[in-house]
């Protein structure tokens, strides 16, 4: 089966960054986009930056100018560059990865999250 592990999350000052990792492991025939997005207490899960295989990004209109989606296709694994951290930011942040599994399935799979917390 399909594993994403998150890594990265913790407690920060407003004002200060981190970089949040994604290791996807599994049998995979291709991947169609990968992204992270985020949900705090009493709010949706809402998307924060996703990419797309030929290189495509998008961002929430909350994070642009501050995040930055990358990945590393050799180690199977997509970052989250978060700097100029701000509280409203706090939040757990999950992994996602759209797939094939093979030739003729596709799915789309979660990380366990990690959490994110930006003091003032």
């Amino acid at each position: 089966q399909v594993e994403l592990v998150e890594s990265g999350g913790g407690l920060v000052q407003a004002g200060g960054s981190l970089t949040l990792s994604c290791v996807v492991s599994g049998s995979i025939f291709s991947i169609n986009a990968m992204g992270w997005y985020r949900q705090a207490p009493g709010n949706q899960r809402e998307l924060v930056a996703g990419t797309i295989s030929s290189g495509g990004t998008r961002y929430g209109d909350s994070v642009k100018g501050r995040f930055t989606i990358s990945r590393d296709n050799a180690k199977n694994t997509v970052y989250l560059q978060m700097n100029s951290l701000k509280p409203e930011d706090t939040a757990v942040y999950y992994c996602n990865v759209d797939a094939f599994v093979t030739r003729w399935e596709r799915n789309s799979y979660w990380g366990q999250g990690t959490q994110v917390t930006v003091s003032s």
